[in-house]
């Protein structure tokens, strides 16, 4: 891995955008992505983890071998490849590498026969080791010479960053390589940058140290010398006189070109079937013959080589920087990132990019046979692929990726034609809310409530929130993948203010009226339903997973339907023959605590926290997480009531009384109503309970012969209420409290079985849940730091981010407020930009496409300026006035009075910011402007700025703001760069490879690091195949493998990992995302360990850059970060600086970990360090002593950790009275005294990395008594090497194991 051979480089060009060279079939960008990532891992891994692996693993790739290629006009090379590789695959190469990447257009021939591009290799008679393959120029087609020019255009905009700040053909930013001067590993060897301390420059910018205020945006965006634009042309455009004129086509001539070079030379350049040649048109007069001479060339590069100088030296230099990127730089995401700040841009002239935006396609469907993309049936038929056995499941799920990743894509462009009113309606007769579209074979359709649809339910509102709630009704249905029924592809996109579902379309359903098409379900909530077995049948498949009750409705003749899904649920038969369903915004159970029903009563829980709360519609519903982890909690429950009665029998047995105990009796809520702890209590309390549990599985999976068990069991399935009554299963009914909706008399019962379980799941979230999540942020096993993340962490204990304001008032409450501070702070600034974000939402919809900046940057100033009478500025009038005469009466959906957002003031805003608190969250922000919420909660303008641009999809012009003037407000029109959509989509998942690197994890944590880490390899490995090279959960897959690599003594393999991992987050999440923040830090940890030691400080840096920007400095992360900026600052004797970060995390740690935490104990102790190396004794023995009171407190005298505290107070003190002695000398004997020579070291690198492995949470832990001794002599060997300055690597052998579980989403 270490030579970067060419083989890396051919995932860059494969699965770049400019996949259109060779994408005949449609779904080939990801596929060879994958393999060419593979073959950086080398050939052996694959194979390695056979046997000890339960899935069937079949090995991915044979061995490779290698083919000699011989181009025009170079040296023959030799080229890697695999069997399973097609010859189009070389032909990617070959496009990628420095000295071929300008030819398009060739064949490759063994022996004189052309090869075929979709052959495998190993079907191609005659090809083997070393064998010759001669690359052939073939004449060119229209087709071919488009490709050609594109790909052209690809290699100029190489280094070009500005897609990436545009937002288009999935590129992203990456500042990575500015931080390690270009690639780490073996280059970092070459710089020699060992430990030349005196190099190092390590005084950080001022807003860097702690205590500063400032928050500059600037330094987000590194300035990157590479993008500094070498030139090579001025002007690559298509002709005026394109296409060609039939006496013309007849002598080859396929389209001409016009060209400017950087020589101002203006040139025209006709495209043939030959090559490129000059011809002599000018600007006004076409004159289509040969120039003399016409420097004919088969590729256009050759003929600008010919014509200039400049572009000569340039295009060459300038392949040479693109070939030395690191491959994850360049490739493209598999989803758009959007970056909320980009520079100034220079827009410039593009052909290809003015071409690509007037065609509804994306820029290669036009090499796809067939012209538009029937997207419904590419999406359906993926799903139709085999999966028996590994490989087919591999092929299946990389083709359901590759479709949902280019239909995410095409629906998002989709539907911002839309919005900017660029696509006709279908219905445009009817007023622009209600109007539906379709565009490049999907269906587009408004978030309003067009024909009082949901009225009952709450109007627009509720048109808002069904788009959601179906995306998620998809996603779980997708999730569940059960064969014969189908899902239709759904995007939901907001964008200027709207929110537009884009839907793949159902073969034949524009023809028929709906009422005849739906066979299942209803079309008007609930008062006509019908069913249909088949449907039954398939659904009765999706029961179980995801805990949907069969039921039985009422239609419209008082009849009984049977369904097994919410009544909206609508089955319609496509004329392609498969059954759809549509329409699942009721997947999951409504949520009562924001659904209050005349005469019903919440459980106690719940009232207490003033709940049910009016909600704005009527489609509140629980999160698929919440019922998972409720019915979780019900399973131990109904476990435990077993158990007890079992216990209680046999203790009756003596006295041969057999009632059944009084236990199940009590009321459902009493069982659940005791603290979220109640489960540990309940367990201490009864002695003998664990062998009686262990009774109560096997009688669980027995067959309920036995009457006695048969009771047990019925007693515990009443009280957890399970819909069954011989075992545990617990199912909802999503029509309950649906209005419309009718149940027939006989199940009556059954109905209020169904409302007590949906009270107690409300009461679960609110008594459980929202405290669990509230444990977990005091104990720091949940860490947010951006309203993203905390969101995430919500979502994860099923908690909807509507109970926002419940957990700040939960947080207010708790008694350890101050150590829930950071979760506070994000919590509430993530309530205010979402209050904010829905007012925004209203307010673009009355601004016209002309004044929408102008409108934007009003509202940013209203909201973020401290400026008190922020004015709008109108655009200037003589573009107004004429048009107000003739009302068009086809506007942007929306129209209304165009001008009305400007009366918009900063104190109104914040009114109305406070007002949408209140009636949505239910909490109460007494704040009338800005600048009081940022005093009252200590929030930073630039961490709100970044919040609703986000959330908004702002991109704004990245400078410094001056926020607080009371002069002038902050931002002007021309602040406002862009304003891109927000897209949620479902994520198709890699399972196999999920199940690998869960597997891989549990042997980690069992402290089977090798074994795990193989199983690991291999999920990379799946994961690539199925993802191509770049996804979040590769991310999480590379750093575990690198932080195994560290463990297990691997430098440089975790080095080049960790770099993977963080470039890839940079790339997938963004460059300041909460993780990417983390991977910078373990990357750094790394390369400390490598000896990168000015490197490891430029990205802690880094990091701390951004963990401000996100977070602000008070935030428990922080004091990570801190020690660990301040322990490499102590390496390089760096000591007054070092103290400032560590003191500074001593500060953190103690806030958010309490005083007496073994973390403050820790941070005392490398304070201590310092100031021994400084020779301030005093200030060290005082802090050694603070932590050795922690330790001797929390862990007694004989703990070795104590031991160890009391041996350096110790030696501290020795010390000290050795300089005491020393000063006295020389004051007593004045310059002549003999002096001691005393002993201050720099510490050495041995041990800092200690302390840093200790600090990050890298502990070996031994596994038994016999693994503890050795452990025990093992640390005392290392003590005394590393008295002589060596550290060695723990062995590899013994067992070790890691400390924290990554987390994975």
């Amino acid at each position: 891995m270490a030579d970067f051979a060419p083989f890396d480089l051919c995932i860059s060009s494969i699965a770049g955008h400019n996949a259109d060279k060779a994408m005949v079939n449609g779904d080939g960008a990801h596929e060879h992505t994958g393999e060419a990532e593979l073959k950086q891992h080398g050939n052996g891994e694959a194979d390695a983890e056979e046997e000890s692996n339960e899935q069937e693993v079949i090995v991915i790739q044979d061995t490779g071998f290698t083919v000699k290629i011989q181009a025009p006009g170079t040296e023959p090379f030799d080229l890697q490849v695999s069997p399973q590789e097609m010859v189009q695959e070389i032909h990617q190469v070959l496009m990628d590498r420095e000295d071929t990447c300008h030819r398009t257009c060739f064949s490759l021939q063994l022996d004189g026969n052309v090869l075929d591009n979709f052959a495998e290799l190993k079907s191609i008679e005659g090809l083997q080791e070393g064998s010759l393959l001669k690359v052939v120029e073939e004449p060119y087609t229209v087709r071919e010479a488009r490709i050609h020019v594109r790909h052209i255009r690809d290699l100029l905009k190489s280094l070009d960053p500005s897609d990436a700040y545009n937002g288009v053909d999935c590129n992203s930013l990456s500042f990575l390589s500015i931080f390690t001067d270009g690639d780490l590993g073996d280059s970092g060897k070459r710089k020699k940058k060992g430990n030349d301390l005196e190099q190092i420059d390590c005084t950080p910018p001022e807003h860097i140290l702690p205590g500063s205020k400032e928050r500059p945006l600037v330094p987000l965006q590194p300035q990157n010398k590479d993008w500094k634009p070498m030139q090579c042309l001025k002007v690559l455009t298509m002709s005026g006189w394109n296409p060609p004129p039939g006496n013309r086509k007849m002598h080859g001539d396929l389209m001409y070109l016009y060209i400017v070079t950087v020589e101002e030379r203006h040139v025209s350049v006709t495209a043939s079937t030959r090559g490129f040649y000059l011809n002599q048109s000018t600007t006004y007069s076409f004159n289509p013959k040969p120039a003399n001479p016409s420097f004919l060339s088969h590729s256009l590069v050759e003929l600008l080589s010919q014509i200039s100088p400049a572009f000569k030296k340039n295009f060459t230099a300038l392949q040479k920087k693109r070939v030395q990127r690191h491959p994850f730089e360049r490739i493209a995401t598999p989803f758009q990132v959007y970056s909320w700040t980009a520079p100034q841009v220079d827009h410039a002239m593009d052909c290809v990019r003015a071409e690509d935006a007037y065609t509804s396609r994306l820029g290669y469907e036009e090499h796809i046979p067939g012209q538009t993309r029937d997207w419904n049936e590419e999406l359906q038929t993926t799903r139709e692929l085999p999966r028996k056995n590994l490989p087919e499941r591999l092929l299946r799920e990389r083709a359901i990726f590759k479709v949902h990743s280019d239909f995410a894509a095409a629906a998002t462009r989709g539907a911002m034609a839309v919005i900017d009113g660029n696509v006709m309606a279908i219905n445009p007769g009817e007023e622009t809310r209600m109007q539906m579209f379709i565009w490049n074979n999907i269906f587009f359709s408004l978030g309003f409530d067009v024909r009082d649809h949901y009225r009952e339910l709450g109007g627009d509102a509720a048109a808002h929130a069904a788009p959601t709630n179906d995306l998620n009704g998809v996603r779980a249905y997708g999730a569940v993948d059960v064969e014969g029924l189908y899902t239709l592809g759904t995007v939901v996109v907001d964008y200027r203010g709207y929110r537009v579902t884009a839907q793949s379309i159902i073969p034949g359903i524009l023809e028929r009226e709906q009422e005849q098409s739906v066979i299942y379900g209803s079309i008007d909530f609930g008062k006509t339903v019908v069913s249909h077995s088949k449907y039954l049948e398939l659904l009765e498949k999706t029961s179980r997973p995801l805990k949907v009750q069969r039921h039985n409705v009422l239609n419209e003749k008082n009849e009984t339907v049977e369904l097994c899904s919410s009544v909206e649920c609508k089955g319609i038969i496509g004329n392609d023959g498969r059954h759809y369903i549509l329409d699942l915004l009721r997947t999951f159970p409504p949520d009562l605590n924001f659904l209050p029903v005349d005469g019903e009563e919440l459980p106690p829980e719940s009232q207490r926290q003033g709940f049910p709360r009016q909600h704005r519609h009527r489609l509140a519903c629980l999160r698929q997480e919440l019922i998972e982890a409720f019915v979780e909690h019900r399973y131990l429950l109904f476990m435990k009531m077993a158990a007890l009665q079992l216990m209680q029998q046999k203790a009756n047995k003596d006295s041969n009384k057999t009632e059944t105990p009084a236990i199940t009796a009590t009321s459902e809520t009493s069982t659940e109503s005791t603290s979220p702890l109640e489960g540990k209590e309940l367990e201490e309390s009864i002695p003998g309970l664990a062998q009686a549990k262990e009774l109560a599985e096997t009688l669980v999976a027995e067959d309920g012969s036995d009457p006695k068990s048969r009771e047990v069991v019925l007693n515990a399935c009443k009280a957890v209420g399970s819909i069954s009554n011989t075992s545990f299963d617990i199912r909802f009914n999503p029509d309950i409290f649906s209005p419309g909706v009718r149940f027939p008399d006989n199940s009556v019962d059954e109905v209020q079985k169904q409302k007590q379980l949906l009270k107690d799941a409300a009461a679960f979230l609110v008594s459980c849940q929202i405290p669990s999540l509230i444990k977990d942020c005091l104990d720091h096993s949940a860490l947010p730091m951006d309203g993203a993340t905390l969101t995430e962490a919500l979502h994860q204990r099923g908690i909807n981010v509507r109970y926002l304001g419940t957990i700040l008032e939960f947080v207010e409450k708790t008694p350890a407020k101050a150590q829930l501070e950071h979760i506070y702070r994000i919590g509430v600034s993530e309530l205010i930009t979402r209050c904010a974000k829905h007012i925004f939402k209203t307010y673009l919809q009355g601004v016209e496409l002309s004044a929408l900046s102008a409108a934007v940057s009003h509202f940013l100033n209203c909201f973020l300026s401290s400026f008190p009478d922020a004015v709008a500025h109108l655009p200037p009038d003589e573009l107004v006035s004429r048009r107000k005469s003739r009302k068009r009466r086809n506007r942007v959906p929306g129209g209304g009075d165009n001008t009305a957002w400007a009366s918009l003031t900063p104190s109104e805003l914040w009114k109305n910011i406070a007002s949408e608190a209140q009636s949505y969250y239910h909490y109460n922000i007494q704040c009338e402007s800005v600048d009081q919420v940022v005093e009252k909660y200590s929030f930073q303008k630039t961490t709100l700025l970044r919040e609703i641009s986000i959330k908004t999809g702002i991109q704004i012009l990245i400078k410094e703001y001056n926020f607080d003037s009371r002069h002038k407000p902050a931002f002007t029109e021309e602040d406002i760069l862009n304003i891109f959509p927000v897209v949620k989509h479902v994520n198709p998942k890699a399972s196999d490879a999920f199940h690998f690197f869960q597997s891989g994890q549990a042997k980690v944590q069992q402290g089977f690091l090798k074994e795990g880490c193989e199983l690991i390899n291999e999920a990379l490995n799946l994961f690539n195949n199925v993802y191509g090279a770049m996804h979040v959960e590769i991310c999480a897959c590379l750093r575990l493998l690198a932080r195994l690599n560290y463990i297990m003594g691997d430098h440089p393999e975790a080095l080049s990992n960790q770099q993977k991992a963080a470039l890839m987050s940079e790339r997938v999440l963004g460059i300041e995302h909460p993780n990417t923040i983390q991977e910078y830090m373990h990357l750094a940890l790394y390369c400390f360990a490598n000896g990168q030691l000015s490197t490891a400080l430029k990205l802690l840096y880094r990091a701390r850059y951004l963990m401000l920007l996100v977070c602000g400095e008070d935030h428990p992360e922080m004091a990570l970060l801190d020690s660990n900026i301040g322990l490499v600052l102590h390496g390089v004797m760096e000591y007054d600086l070092s103290l400032r970060f560590l003191e500074n995390a001593l500060n953190i740690n103690t806030k958010y970990h309490g005083p007496r935490s073994l973390k403050v104990a820790l941070s005392h102790h490398l304070v201590a360090r310092v100031y021994e190396s400084k020779a301030e004794f005093r200030s060290a023995l005082q802090h050694e002593k603070e932590g050795y009171t922690i330790y001797k407190n929390q862990m007694g005298e004989a703990h070795e950790k104590t031991k160890e505290s009391s041996d350096y107070l110790k030696y501290l003190t020795q010390q000290a009275v050795a300089l005491q002695r020393t000063m006295n000398e020389i004051y007593k004997n004045g310059s002549n005294a003999s002096i001691m020579p005393l002993k201050f070291t720099a510490p050495s690198m041995a041990s800092v990395l200690e302390q840093l492995n200790i600090i990050n949470g890298i502990i070996f832990i031994p596994l038994s008594q016999k693994d503890l001794e050795n452990l025990k002599a093992e640390v005392h060997r290392r003590q005394q090497l590393q008295e002589l300055g060596k550290s060695e690597e723990p062995t590899e052998e013994s067992q070790l194991q890691l400390e924290d579980k990554i987390p994975i989403d």
